[in-house]
């Protein structure tokens, strides 16, 4: 180590208090940074992200007023039949990529869809993915990145559908946090997604799919089996 960078360390040493009688040692700070870790603190939560029975309605409502569309459907075993009704009613072809995730492999089995699973590919149009949770404050999707999904397929193609269990629906961010928090580990990447990309930097006009999906369709699947 060189000696300006050990002058400078030595630096913030002496102003942070190491060392001096009194100041907590280093096993010490690590238990204090672990418990805050451990004991994350809420912060003030506004009514409309309450956990309560209608959350899933504010969610609806607004995922809609994102620009993206909806549907829902009884169970996982509706949502082939549901992507086939979004594709035919914007004359789209019926070719997609999806991610791993077992609750999708039916759309492999629809006659009219051919579907590749992993990760995308440039000339991919329609992505197919599954949310660990939706958020009914803002209508946003919570999508982890894993060995099952890959964080390509979120952002690549121009056509983004998201399957989420109506059950992961949580009134605000603070609930869906915890969740996370509250896994073995943390997934490497987070994304929140809130309809189609856009932007309004050129003269303040809206262009949708600057960034990422020019469309984002959000199929709701209730509790059914």
């Amino acid at each position: 180590m060189s000696t300006s960078r050990n002058s400078i360390l030595e630096g913030i040493r002496r102003s942070s208090g190491v060392g001096r009688p009194g100041t907590p040692s280093e096993s010490e700070r690590q238990q204090t940074v672990q418990a805050r870790l451990n004991d994350t603190p809420v912060g003030i939560v506004p009514q409309r992200a309450e956990d309560d029975e209608g959350c899933l309605n504010r969610f609806k409502e607004m995922v809609l007023a994102s620009a993206a569309s909806l549907a829902e459907v009884p169970n996982w075993a509706a949502v082939p039949e549901a992507v086939v009704s979004f594709l035919k009613e914007r004359n789209l072809p019926m070719v997609l990529t999806t991610s791993l995730d077992p609750r999708l492999a039916a759309l492999q089995d629809h006659g009219l869809l051919t579907v590749r699973r992993g990760v995308a590919l440039p000339q991919d149009l329609i992505g197919v993915v599954t949310a660990v949770g939706g958020v009914a404050e803002t209508g946003s999707l919570v999508l982890t990145s894993g060995p099952d999904a890959p964080t390509s397929l979120n952002f690549l193609p121009d056509i983004h559908i998201i399957c989420v269990q109506a059950a992961d629906v949580a009134g605000g961010f603070e609930t869906v946090w915890a969740r996370l928090r509250a896994q073995d580990s943390m997934p490497r990447t987070v994304n929140l997604i809130t309809g189609p990309s856009r932007t309004g930097d050129i003269e303040q006009t809206i262009l949708m799919g600057a960034h990422g999906p020019r469309q984002v369709h959000v199929i709701v699947v209730n509790d059914g089996a």
